[in-house]
């Protein structure tokens, strides 16, 4: 996937598109930008997909490649010691043959994409219930994955798309032997601490350099991305190539009102419980801080994006946009036969947020 956005100015202009199908006539139309399929193959197989969550790109043809130091700190966690902290004290290989050898990193360079929905559903009867339609979803997922992995040889993931709406088998190309080249010390890669993350302009070295190696040798890739020591300009056509998370786009009012009523503050007081109980553990020994710093990061990183969700949904303008465009939507679709099911899919969602939300309750 990629996303579409003006550098230094925000939110002027965005979205998140696959690769396979681009928003050519958005391009055209309102940047005079024309992808070609050619350009377009070159950046997805020079974007990199970390196993252990995060995205990076190659910018060698002898498997260089670059991503944020809080992608990598998981890594440079698993290979340190209590002698040796590479977390905090950085690493710096003079030589590939000191580069360390990262103890289960898997990277993934997508290859081909191929929508596999109509025999996913055809797979599924008519008339199953939810239990079953999901074995029967899972059966044949199974068998798909399968057979593209033996007669391909490549890592073979089918992907949900919009809950449900699609499903498409991603092809990847995997490394398994992957290596640190350098990282910088953690004061210098989070300069600002926690106060200064998520905010703009930072001010740190948030990067980190792995190289992937095939037979035991640096890999060779034909696709990598080239540095610009200048950057973007103002007002310039910026798209960021990577693995991002799901959004929240499709979710329904229902959905929207259990994540600002219930969701939401359920899932931070934990984390917010989970912060204190890791600062406090961390703040007891330098090896108690080496070993809990991804989770205390992570939980942070967490807590400080729901924050600012619960923050965004109270929103009066917010609201209101999600409960026009559903209500509309919904007119649209009554009184037709054909729609029957869609629109009382809404009740069925409803219903289970209201399960949901009681869940939640009698946990806290």
């Amino acid at each position: 996937m990629f996303l579409l956005g003006f550098s230094l100015v925000a939110l002027a202009d965005e979205g998140m598109w696959l690769f396979n199908q681009p928003p050519r006539q958005i391009l055209e139309q309102r940047y005079q930008f024309e992808p070609s399929d050619a350009w377009l193959e070159h950046l997805q197989k020079a974007s990199v997909r970390f196993n252990s969550g995060g995205s990076g790109s190659f910018v060698s043809e002898d498997g260089l490649l670059i991503s944020n130091h809080h992608v990598g700190a998981g890594d440079l966690q698993k290979i340190s010691t209590p002698q040796k902290d590479y977390v905090r004290d950085g690493f710096h290989a003079r030589t590939p043959a000191e580069e360390r050898r990262c103890l289960d990193l898997e990277l993934n360079v997508l290859q081909s994409t191929e929508d596999v929905t109509a025999r996913i559903n055809a797979a599924v009867p008519k008339e199953a219930d939810s239990t079953k339609a999901f074995e029967a979803r899972r059966k044949v997922i199974a068998e798909i994955e399968k057979e593209s992995l033996e007669k391909t040889g490549l890592r073979s993931d089918v992907v949900t798309l919009w809950k449900g709406g699609a499903y498409h088998l991603y092809r990847y190309k995997r490394y398994t032997d992957v290596r640190l080249v350098f990282a910088p010390e953690v004061q210098t890669a989070f300069y600002g601490g926690d106060p200064d993350n998520f905010e703009f302009p930072r001010y740190d070295l948030d990067i980190c350099f792995f190289r992937a190696y095939e037979n035991g040798h640096p890999a060779k890739v034909k696709n990598y991305l080239r540095f610009s020591p200048t950057g973007p300009r103002d007002g310039e056509l910026v798209l960021v190539s990577g693995h991002p998370g799901g959004t929240s786009r499709l979710q329904t009012v229902a959905q929207v009102a259990n994540d600002r009523d219930h969701a939401l503050p359920f899932n931070l007081a934990n984390l917010k419980r989970s912060e204190v109980l890791l600062g406090n553990w961390s703040a007891r020994s330098d090896e108690n801080a080496r070993r809990a710093h991804g989770a205390y990061f992570g939980v942070q990183n967490s807590r400080k994006a729901f924050d600012g969700m619960l923050a965004g949904l109270p929103d009066s303008e917010l609201v209101l946009s999600k409960v026009k465009a559903e209500t509309d939507f919904k007119a649209q679709l009554s009184g037709r036969a054909v729609f029957a099911d869609a629109l009382a899919c809404y009740d069925k969602i409803a219903e289970a947020e209201k399960i949901e939300a009681a869940q939640m309750i009698r946990s806290t």
